[in-house]
């Protein structure tokens, strides 16, 4: 069964509706949707995903996503990839969007967060995960083998300057990441 989504431009505005293997051979842009999940702590959720899979078998992440679906939102599509891959509900907070160069195709990356306390990530998904605080995952951002795009979207991540959030339970998903003081 195909997957469709929305082909977009430079600009993320929609051209159509393609199949999203086509997306990727012939690389037009399409959307992307991650999260970064985080719990109380403010530690960031790690995963390596399965050797089976057919894209980055054995590769670490620490960003949960996977495409929008054709008419879906970045927000709806972060909120079903958290179901689908860790069986989590809870609200996804957009964080920002970028073009993404890709390892295997141009995408617009929508990046989102969330807290999270309790985990069951789907076996197809993921085969380990822990929580790692912000200086330990910068340090073996460099030493595992990290799936490529995702150091890309981590040094986007890191420059984000301080956000307003009213919400004190989000606190630490304010400002660029690194040591607290």
């Amino acid at each position: 069964m195909s997957e469709l989504v929305e082909r977009v431009d430079e600009q993320d505005h929609v051209l159509g509706i393609v199949d999203r293997g086509e997306a990727i051979r012939k690389r037009w842009l399409h959307r992307v949707a991650t999260i970064v999940c985080r719990d109380a702590e403010g530690r960031i959720l790690v995963h390596r995903r399965p050797e089976n899979v057919s894209r980055f078998p054995g590769q670490y992440n620490w960003l949960l996503g996977g495409a929008v679906d054709a008419g879906e939102t970045y927000e709806d599509a972060a909120a079903r990839e958290l179901a689908e891959e860790l069986g989590v509900r809870a609200p996804v907070r957009f964080a920002f969007k970028f073009l993404c160069h890709g390892v295997i195709s141009p995408y617009w990356l929508g990046v989102h967060e969330a807290v999270i306390e309790t985990v069951a990530p789907s076996p197809s998904e993921i085969t380990w995960h822990d929580w790692l605080p912000e200086p330990t995952l910068r340090q073996v951002l460099h030493q595992w083998p990290f799936v490529p795009d995702c150091r890309e979207a981590f040094t986007q991540y890191a420059a984000l300057p301080e956000r307003p959030s009213g919400d004190p339970a989000q606190a630490h998903l304010r400002g660029p990441i690194g040591p607290r003081t």
